[in-house]
């Protein structure tokens, strides 16, 4: 019996690419959309309104496929975007959106599926996290606390699955060529403003991101990583996926706090 596999933020990018592939291999899979009109199928896809943001959305989501197939083998709470702001300039309401989809939203969709899995004795929970739930980077203070955030869960909800046969992973992401910058990017008015004091920072620093994400290898390492981390019952806990995330994160453990910062300051020339 083919596995069935939810996906959230599944319209673009990482989440896309990975509802395809996986659907190569004979997954059904509910890639989740916050289009309200999105239903139809091709092939195993299977689209399905799920705004991690609406809580009845999440719910709807979650029995519909219950009623469709029976189950849910797999979880992939991929929905993520990034502010792009100074921790001084982000709004109370940039601050709240950050967390909402990328922390908040996550958590509710897990609350969602995990007595499902319970039931059944078994499942995968897979977290897209990114190296920044590792480090720090400047004008990403709010989406790097956000991912840390991510980090805490999945360590955290693991023991707790542990149980029941659930198993949870993350997999922490480096920059790759998706629509992030266009579509998974909020910037915050006043850090990128002219009058900015924070000007000469985000002039050196945002090209370099910009860059690295618009002119990035590909992300089906993402996909290739969800794959094997579904099948493989030994699949590390945390799997560093791109340039950035096999450089840095081991470095993070090797290095001292001190050693590490001068190590960033570095390479990105802060």
């Amino acid at each position: 019996m083919s596995k069935v596999v939810l996906i959230s933020g599944a319209t673009s990018g990482m989440g896309e690419l990975t509802s395809k592939f996986l659907s190569e291999y004979g997954y059904i899979v509910y890639a989740g959309s916050r289009d309200k009109n999105a239903t139809g199928s091709q092939g195993n896809i299977k689209k399905i309104y799920l705004d991690v943001t609406n809580t009845k959305s999440i719910k709807d989501a979650v029995a519909t496929i219950i009623k469709n197939e029976g189950k849910i083998d797999v979880l992939v709470n991929n929905a993520g975007y990034g502010l792009l702001a100074t921790l001084e300039d982000g709004t109370d309401e940039e601050i709240f959106n950050q967390f909402d989809v990328n922390v908040f939203g996550l958590i509710k969709t897990t609350r969602e599926v995990l007595p499902h899995m319970r039931a059944a004795k078994g499942g995968v929970i897979i977290n897209l996290s990114s190296f920044l739930g590792k480090m720090g980077l400047p004008l990403l203070s709010h989406y790097n606390a956000s991912k840390y955030a991510v980090e805490g869960i999945t360590d955290s909800l693991r023991f707790e699955t542990l149980p029941f046969g659930i198993r949870v992973h993350s997999v922490e992401a480096g920059l790759f060529g998706t629509n992030f910058v266009k579509k998974g990017l909020v910037a915050n008015a006043q850090t990128t403003s002219e009058n900015s004091p924070y000007k000469a920072l985000v002039s050196h620093f945002v090209p370099i991101v910009a860059k690295a994400i618009n002119e990035g290898p590909s992300a089906q390492p993402i996909a290739d990583a969800i794959k094997m981390i579904i099948e493989d019952k030994d699949a590390p806990i945390a799997v560093p996926v791109g340039v950035e995330a096999t450089t840095f994160v081991p470095l993070r453990k090797e290095l001292s706090d001190k050693e590490f910062e001068g190590k960033i300051k570095e390479t990105f020339g802060i």
